[in-house]
């Protein structure tokens, strides 16, 4: 067991209280901890049984944690939706892309049954409970070979979790409440038996089943700095301020097995001068990046997630993204995201590369040098100077760009569970009626920052979600 998991809190609270050393409060039969995306989907599958009590509590003052961040696509394969467009593909077909982009680190045998789950998650979703997906057909992120995402409206994960707030609100046997972080968890000889919330004040609520979804660590810089590498710690903290790794150390302290803490999503466009998410489907368009001495400084199409790296390696941390007038049509009015990034004034335009580049601070007679080779090599279906191919069209004025840091957005690492969700111990035990998902689970990248497919963060916290709603649901019949 990792010794900072062991670590008691600076507050001098136990993660873990003895159900000897408490009174119980109140009742219920599922609890949730996290009112993100797992947390909701997690509450849905567990009420279909409707004499099922299902309380979900959050710690913020709104649901939704980092599904509401981002775009809310969750990758999916063999889908009735894709169908309907014209894509066929398998399961298999996608968990190759995940292997193969985390270089086989993760556990195979798990990737491969979440991209199996992947077509009922879907259909679950739009048949069961209405929620509203469509599939984005239009450009495809970094190292998918099929077009998969199954998307909001708006493309934003906001609109996914007002859905699922709607339909967990609307379900009689779910209380969702928030402003209620649960604090500690109640064992009785290594078995959860419930938890202790902060509900006004400290309650102690028994529980049949508990099922941790408070997300990672990424905004525990204390745990940040332990397990990741060192040049993130000093990236913009751009994931929800609730995830600080509580569900984790919970679980660790149970004996709960830890895995992949390294493991985290970073982003390479976060616009420095608006603190908008300038979203990489504009450089998946044919957008490039350069530094402030006007050159390119690696393949952009290879992952959003490692080239945060790159990022913050230029000087003064920082690039510029550069793109044009047909990639800023293209996404606009398909983004909420950039839509809004262009309400607040995050893109600037310019006849001239050279003129656009230098009023963001970079060399502009090289930046307007290394766009002509781009659009040389692009125009040719060659590889360019850094190798890349994958997503390369030729740029034309009237030109766009914006000045933009590297980001850290979750971590991918935490406790290992089975395939439905339970939290395994070293010894590959289940900690009783203890369920993890999203990231407080250990996810399915791998190690580090690159091996982070886009849409492996809700391919786990939503496809655990359910997992482990389902079989806590199942056990109490």
């Amino acid at each position: 067991m990792d010794e900072l998991a062991r670590r008691t809190p600076s507050d001098g609270v136990a993660e873990v209280v003895s159900v000897d050393d408490i009174e119980w409060d109140i009742d219920t039969d599922v609890l949730v901890a996290g009112g993100g995306g797992t947390g909701l989907v997690a509450a849905l599958a567990a009420s279909e049984n409707p004499d099922v009590r299902v309380t979900v509590l959050e710690k913020a003052p709104e649901c939704g944690g980092n599904t509401s961040l981002s775009t809310g696509m969750i990758p999916a394969a063999g889908t009735r939706l894709q169908r309907e467009a014209g894509i066929e593909e398998t399961p298999a077909d996608m968990a190759r892309d995940i292997l193969e982009k985390n270089d086989y680190e993760a556990d195979e045998e798990r990737v491969r049954y979440l991209c199996e789950e992947s077509t009922n998650l879907i259909h679950w979703l739009v048949d069961d409970w209405d929620v509203t997906l469509h599939i984005v057909d239009d450009f495809k992120y970094p190292k998918h070979s099929e077009y998969r995402m199954h998307a909001p409206e708006g493309r934003n994960g906001e609109n996914l979790v007002a859905e699922l707030v709607e339909r967990v609100e609307s379900t009689p046997n779910i209380e969702l409440l928030t402003n209620a972080p649960v604090k500690q968890l109640v064992a009785d000889d290594g078995a959860v038996r419930g938890v202790v919330a902060g509900l006004g004040h400290d309650e102690a609520i028994e529980a049949e089943k508990v099922i941790l979804a408070t997300d990672g660590f990424a905004g525990n810089r204390e745990m940040v700095t332990d397990y990741c590498e060192e040049d993130i710690e000093r990236a913009l903290y751009f994931g929800a301020d609730g995830n600080t790794g509580d569900g984790v150390r919970f679980g660790a302290e149970l004996g709960g097995e830890l895995a992949c803490m390294d493991a985290y999503q970073g982003h390479a466009t976060v616009a420095s001068q608006t603190g908008m998410l300038s979203t990489y489907a504009v450089t998946m368009n044919g957008g490039i990046l350069v530094n402030q001495d006007g050159e390119r400084f690696g393949d952009e199409s290879a992952g959003y997630s490692e080239f945060a790296i790159s990022v913050l390696k230029q000087p003064g941390g920082q690039a510029i993204q550069l793109f044009d007038e047909r990639i800023f049509e293209r996404l606009r009015g398909q983004f909420e995201d950039f839509d809004e990034a262009i309400e607040q004034g995050t893109y600037h335009s310019d006849d001239s590369v050279a003129d656009l580049a230098e009023r963001l601070g970079a060399d502009g007679e090289r930046a307007a040098e290394t766009v002509a080779d781009y659009n040389e090599a692009a125009a040719a279906g060659e590889p360019d100077e850094v190798g890349r191919v994958d997503g390369a069209n030729p740029l034309e004025a009237p030109f766009y760009g914006t000045k933009v840091t590297g980001a850290l957005f979750h971590t991918q690492g935490g406790l290992v569970v089975d395939g439905d969700g339970r939290v395994l111990r070293t010894d590959g035990s289940i900690v009783e009626n203890l369920y993890a998902g999203g990231g407080t689970a250990c996810g399915i990248s791998g190690h580090g920052a690159g091996g982070y497919l886009s849409g492996n963060g809700l391919t786990t916290a939503l496809g655990y979600g359910r997992l482990a709603g389902i079989h806590a649901r199942e056990s109490l019949d």
